[in-house]
């Protein structure tokens, strides 16, 4: 299996964790630091039954109508919605390949922790789970709240998020 990373012309980095390890909210103060110089680009996995549109609204008639792709655009924003004729999770880099990568100098992927691509672990002394990067070779940093430990692989502190910032550009930039 070849590294998705080495497949596109900018950095795609994921973000592993055990759900509430804080994914999203180190992502979110990643993001708003690192858009003030980059355009940022951001896949999330969800292994819920999503849908991102509202109800009574025409986009949402028209995709309940059948419609199996549906492009919704305004002058601020688009979204796309594709129906999946059946359930299976999605093949990253035919997602990845819908954005518009020439407008972007980053994707950060919040999931698809199993896909082999550039990961970043975040792990949480309290939930008491294992680490990650022991069973994955893509994991090349750990963020962590567990200051008495020692890993083979770069350690950063999770609370910090300049610290890991500053890693990425280092790594990526």
């Amino acid at each position: 299996m070849i590294n998705l990373s080495l497949q596109f012309s900018i950095p795609v980095i994921g973000f592993a964790a055990y759900s509430g390890t804080g994914k999203t909210t180190l992502l979110k103060q990643l993001i708003k630091e690192l858009s003030n110089t980059k355009n940022v680009g951001l896949i999330k996995q969800s292994h819920h039954d999503i849908d991102i549109d509202i109800p009574g609204k025409d986009s949402f008639e028209l995709r309940k109508a059948g419609a199996r792709q549906t492009l919704i655009t305004s002058p601020y924003r688009s979204a796309f919605i594709k129906e999946h004729k059946e359930k299976i999770e999605p093949d990253l880099v035919n997602i990845i390949n819908q954005l518009d990568i020439e407008e972007l100098d980053i994707i950060f992927i919040e999931g698809f922790k199993h896909e082999c691509f550039t990961k970043i672990e975040l792990h949480r002394q309290a939930h008491e789970k294992p680490y990650l990067y022991i069973n994955d070779e893509n994991i090349i940093a750990i963020a962590t709240d567990d200051e008495q430990s020692s890993h083979t692989i770069t350690t950063l502190n999770l609370n910090n998020t300049t610290e890991i910032l500053h890693y990425i550009h280092k790594q990526f930039f």
